[in-house]
C-alpha cells in the first residue's frame, strides 16, 4: 500500500523542501501523511474545480506546484478549498520554488519546451537559481511567434532591435531579473508577469523581454512531473487537471 508519505518522501528527496524560498510554503499542506493513495491528481493550482475533479474520480491526493495554503488563514468555511479538502479526506502536497529551481524543474522544462540550448543554472542577484541558455532564433518577432506556438499562449514582448543569442529564463514571475540580463550582457529575458515599466527599461537598455504568461510558463512541468511519478509509483493512478485558465 502506497501512502501520502511515500510520495512526500520521494519528492522531498528529489526537490528538497529547504531549498524553497523563505517566503514559501511547501510540502504536505493538507491531510494525513499515513493515508493510503490509489489515485492522485497533478495540477498547477488546487482550486475548487481541482478539488471537485479529485472527488469525482476518487483521488485521495492532489499534488500541486502553487501552494494550496500560502499565508495564514483567518477562517476555514464550507465551500472553501481547504474545508472541502479536509471534509473529503483529500491530502495536498505542494512543490513550489524548490521545484522551480531544481534540475528537471519548472524553469528547465520551460527552456526545453521553447527549444533553447546549452541550458545552465544562473545565480540571480537575489540568490534565486534561474537559467541561462542560447537561442537559435535571433529575431525578436520570430522568437515571440515561436514561444506563442510552443506554449499555446499569447506573448507580450519588447524588441530591442538587436540579434538575440544569450538569454536568461525564469518561469513564473521574473521581471525583477532584468538587471541580471543587463549586467550579465545577455540579449533577452524570457519569463512572465512582467510589469510595463520593465518593458520600458528593457527597451532603453537595448535588451529584449518576452512575457509568456505565468500559467503557461509553468504548466510545462505538469506532464513531465506526472511521468516521473508514474514511473516511480506504478501502483498509483495519476491524472492531470488543467485549471480553467483561458487565453484568446
Amino acid at each position: 500500500m502506497m501512502t501520502v508519505n511515500n510520495i512526500l518522501e520521494f519528492l522531498s528527496e528529489k526537490y528538497p523542501l529547504d531549498t524553497a524560498c523563505d517566503f514559501d510554503n511547501v510540502g504536505l499542506l493538507v491531510g494525513d501523511k499515513n493515508a493510503a493513495v490509489t489515485k492522485a491528481v497533478i495540477c498547477l493550482d488546487c482550486d475548487i474545480n481541482a478539488v471537485n475533479y479529485a472527488k469525482s474520480i476518487g483521488a485521495e491526493l492532489i499534488i500541486t506546484h502553487h501552494p494550496v495554503i500560502f499565508s495564514g488563514l483567518k477562517s476555514i468555511l464550507a465551500g472553501g478549498v481547504v474545508y472541502e479538502l479536509v471534509k473529503s479526506d483529500i491530502s495536498v502536497i505542494s512543490m513550489h520554488t524548490n521545484l522551480d529551481i531544481a534540475v528537471g524543474g519548472v524553469t528547465e522544462n520551460l527552456c526545453e519546451a521553447i527549444g533553447l540550448k546549452n541550458v545552465k543554472p544562473f545565480m540571480a542577484h537575489d540568490g534565486f537559481l534561474i537559467r541561462e541558455a542560447e537561442c537559435d532564433i535571433n529575431d525578436a518577432d520570430k522568437l515571440a511567434e515561436h514561444i506563442k506556438r510552443k506554449l499555446c499562449t499569447a506573448v507580450r514582448y519588447a524588441d530591442s532591435g538587436k540579434a538575440i543569442c544569450r538569454v536568461l529564463v525564469c518561469s513564473g514571475s521574473g521581471g525583477n531579473y532584468l538587471g541580471d540580463v543587463i549586467s550579465g550582457g545577455y540579449d533577452a529575458l524570457i519569463s512572465a508577469d512582467i510589469k510595463h515599466n520593465v518593458f520600458i527599461d528593457a527597451v532603453n537598455s537595448g535588451v529584449a523581454v518576452f512575457d509568456a504568461g505565468h500559467y503557461q510558463s509553468e504548466n510545462v512541468i505538469i506532464k513531465p512531473f506526472g511521468i516521473l511519478l508514474s514511473s516511480n509509483f506504478s501502483d498509483i493512478e495519476f491524472e492531470y487537471y488543467n485549471n480553467n485558465i483561458k487565453f484568446i
